[in-house]
């Protein structure tokens, strides 16, 4: 009797820990070390599942705070962000929507206006592109021990499919002279943002599906808005409205919010797209190297098309030497980036810098400091990123100050 009691207590106490790390965002219960075969040729293995996994070796994981969870970058091989893995940003939590009862209106400046439902949007011509979604507020400093998913861990990179925009305002009759509209989404906070018709024609798309499966919950389930190379906010996920009109409708998200103070106090507004940038993930904080041959590996973005080259270097930005870029090089797109170099074992610094095809460079943080004053908020800072390499192979961040 006395052991069963035990066994009860043991028991309810593991479910009550396995709940708490459901419920803390970030959390990680308490996992034992995966079991090794001494000789796995003897042993029967697992059986084939519904579900795939990763290995018990592997354990990446977001870095999550109350309102985003940043990409473990310096844990991929590849320019594929694994959804469960992209990074989040919501501005009141996760809807939970039901898709056979979800419906997109598109109303005002159109002939015909029209609710969709997810059924609906799934009957049109469906497109699919790779391409990055970067929250606008990316660029974390401030202490030595910071990791490339601290720093700028709130870009991903996704395979997306949908129908595009332009195909739905020809399904209701878009008034030539509608210039702006407003995507609104069903979350607790009706996120809402003015976005230019232009884009809408451009290349925008509401995509419902991810990396081949249905788009994921904190992704924008079952629908959201998708504008290649424009700032994460404007990608307005679980998006049930867009109201065409001939002027921008001024909301919360670009007044009081995701606006830029510039040099001269003055305000900068409607600043949809990321600049170019890039980052080494390899080395970097808390990886250690050895003297010899390097392989310096990262990637490289920009909002405004593809990666032209990215620059490396060495010895704390006295020399530069061009990258080789990893095809496929898409437009609007994660690239990857290689350089082998040899170290010699002595004290320097590394960094990259990301060039553009429209022959944007990314700037340093004196550049942008120059350009836009020391009080310049937290939006759109894309700074080159400096790793200090020890004598004894330690590699950490170099955080600048500027405020």
């Amino acid at each position: 009797m006395k052991k069963e009691k035990i066994a009860r207590r043991t028991l309810l106490q593991a479910a009550a820990m396995s709940a708490l790390g459901a419920l803390i965002p970030g959390a990680s219960a308490q996992q034992a070390p995966p079991e090794v075969w001494a000789d796995p040729t003897k042993t029967p293995g697992v059986p084939v599942g519904k579900l795939g996994s990763r290995s018990p070796f592997e354990r990446p994981e977001k870095k999550a705070s109350d309102i985003s969870a940043r990409s473990p970058l310096q844990d991929f091989y590849g320019i594929i962000t694994p959804s469960d893995l992209h990074f989040e940003r919501s501005h009141n939590g996760v809807p939970n929507i039901d898709p056979d009862k979800y419906e997109l209106l598109i109303h005002g400046m159109v002939e015909r206006p029209t609710v969709f439902t997810l059924r609906d949007l799934k009957r049109f011509p469906a497109l699919s592109r790779i391409a990055f979604i970067e929250c606008s507020g990316n660029f974390r400093t401030g202490k030595e021990t910071m990791t490339p998913q601290e720093i700028c861990g709130l870009t991903s990179q996704s395979e997306w499919t949908g129908v595009m925009l332009s195909t739905l305002f020809r399904e209701v009759g878009v008034s030539p002279k509608a210039t702006w509209f407003l995507a609104e989404g069903s979350d607790a906070a009706v996120m809402t943002r003015s976005i230019p018709v232009s884009k809408g024609w451009q290349d925008a798309m509401i995509a419902y599906a991810q990396n081949g499966e249905a788009i994921r919950p904190q992704q924008g389930y079952p629908a959201r808005l998708f504008l290649p190379g424009w700032e994460g906010n404007t990608n307005v996920k679980w998006i049930r409205r867009i109201e065409l009109s001939d002027q921008p409708f001024m909301t919360r998200e670009e007044t009081s919010k995701y606006t830029e103070t510039i040099r001269g106090g003055k305000i900068r507004q409607f600043s949809f797209d990321m600049d170019a940038r890039s980052i080494i993930t390899y080395p970097s904080y808390p990886q250690q190297v050895m003297r010899g041959w390097i392989e310096i590996r990262g990637i490289a973005w920009s909002g405004r098309g593809k990666i032209s080259r990215v620059e490396l270097s060495t010895d704390a930005g006295r020399h530069w030497h061009t990258a080789t870029l990893q095809e496929p090089v898409l437009d609007k797109a994660h690239t990857y980036f290689r350089y082998l170099w040899r170290w010699d074992g002595q004290h320097t610094e590394i960094m990259s810098r990301a060039v553009d095809d429209t022959g944007y460079i990314q700037p340093t943080l004196q550049q942008l400091t120059a350009a836009r004053g020391t009080d310049m908020g937290g939006y759109h800072l894309n700074p080159v990123t400096a790793w200090i390499i020890q004598r004894d192979g330690t590699v950490l961040f170099k955080p600048e100050k500027f405020r």
